[in-house]
């Protein structure tokens, strides 16, 4: 069919009204006229873009790679991750509250939004070089060039694209601006059959290698083993150097990731007790710890944990504790002054959300990485007696839908 797309929606979604309902397609910009085409669902169609009839005047046109869902000039990205999150607490929370102007990422070079991403995974292709798989697929599609991975990064691509790599299912990058290294992660194979690889590239210039065996779990779930190199990395999030390592999770926009922190320290002002849940390495608690007289830090991953730990005596912070528990946990920690959350894309568990209401601390800090879920807690806490005082989108992924959102309530 042909249609006209109203909107974005969040989750990156064209939005155009049919004679048949409404249909969600991916791949369209607002304004666009474009043939699509589209399934049936429960109560909407939802498809993809066969081809672009009248582009978006301001529709990305140099290549990117097939995660980039949002292939706009990136200042006219901007309104629409901002509309995202305003819409979502209006239509979700049922909120009339003024979201404030998004920050946008911090540039990285030449043109703005690009080469900002200081991790990444590609597929081996079957007859070489590495690949992106095309969203909802297995489909690959070998790249020769990536424009979104961080300058520290290229090198190591144009090395790997070209290198031998038999046997391997996917090849993870994890890069450190703050040192200019890069570690590589192998998954796939026998961990015996890539030692000599590994220290190969150890003298090409690589910092380190590991390998991981393919888990249903997800990316290193299984088991991980050390083959070469560097184990760990320091990157620096708005002046807190934390470490860092390939296996391991860690915003991949150091830059932007590093306002975010600054602000929530900001925002949150003092006090005497706070809590973070699903804290991973503590960064957050790291920037707030000056203003704090304890912080609990909850963390489920024993790996984050112990970097969590090793940062914070690194840096000589003494008023933060580490807890390997599940954040479902809450109530034990409380009563708090503050709660810092920064939750998946689920966003908060249900007993999670229970503790808050029960609790009650006197504020929440909430880092959130899905609009719609964070305007879903943010209603019923709302309804538990809680008031939005802030929120501010952020860009840590220029050019797809994804959006974070920082924000303070109080009771």
């Amino acid at each position: 069919m042909i249609v006209q797309i109203e909107k974005l929606v969040p989750g990156g979604l064209g939005l155009a009204r049919t004679s048949e309902g409404t249909l969600l397609v991916r791949g369209a910009l607002p304004g666009e006229w474009v043939e699509a085409e589209g399934r049936i669902r429960k109560n909407h169609l939802e498809g993809h873009v066969t081809r672009v009839l009248e582009p978006h005047p301001q529709r990305y046109r140099k290549p990117l790679p097939p995660s980039a869902d949002l292939p706009l000039e990136y200042a006219a990205q901007l309104p629409i991750k901002q509309g995202f999150v305003q819409e979502s607490l209006e239509r979700i929370a049922k909120l009339s509250f003024e979201v404030s102007p998004i920050q946008a990422s911090p540039s990285y070079g030449i043109e703005p939004g690009l080469y900002y991403r200081t991790a990444v995974q590609y597929a081996l292709h079957p007859v070489g070089g590495l690949a992106y798989r095309q969203p909802q697929s297995n489909d690959l599609i070998r790249i020769s060039h990536d424009p979104l991975v961080a300058e520290p990064l290229q090198p190591a691509f144009e090395l790997l694209r070209s290198w031998p790599l038999a046997n391997l299912e996917e090849l993870v990058l994890r890069g450190s601006l703050y040192e200019h290294k890069v570690q590589v992660g192998f998954i796939g194979g026998q961990a015996r059959f890539f030692k000599q690889t590994a220290r190969a590239l150890v003298q090409e210039g690589i910092a380190g290698v590991v390998w991981a065996e393919p888990s249903p779990k997800g990316r290193f779930r299984g088991r991980v083993q050390h083959l070469s190199g560097e184990t760990s990395l320091l990157e620096d999030f708005g002046g807190v150097l934390s470490t860092i390592n390939v296996q391991s999770f860690a915003q991949v926009n150091p830059k932007a990731a590093g306002l975010l922190y600054q602000e929530a320290a900001r925002i949150a002002g003092s006090g005497h007790r706070a809590v973070e849940l699903y804290a991973g390495s503590g960064v957050l608690s790291l920037h707030l710890a000056p203003f704090l007289r304890e912080i609990v830090a909850i963390e489920i991953n024993r790996n984050a944990l112990k970097r969590g730990e090793s940062d914070r005596d690194r840096l000589g912070v003494q008023n933060l504790v580490f807890k390997q528990e599940d954040a479902r946990v809450l109530a034990k920690y409380l009563p708090a002054d503050l709660v810092m959350v920064d939750p998946p894309r689920a966003g908060l568990a249900p007993e999670v959300l229970a503790g808050l209401m029960e609790g009650k601390p006197a504020q929440i800090l909430y880092i959130a990485c899905d609009p719609a879920t964070w305007a879903r807690d943010v209603g019923r806490l709302g309804e538990a007696g809680y008031r939005l005082r802030f929120a501010r989108p952020y860009d840590f992924y220029p050019f797809t839908h994804h959006v974070e959102v920082l924000s303070l309530l109080s009771l």
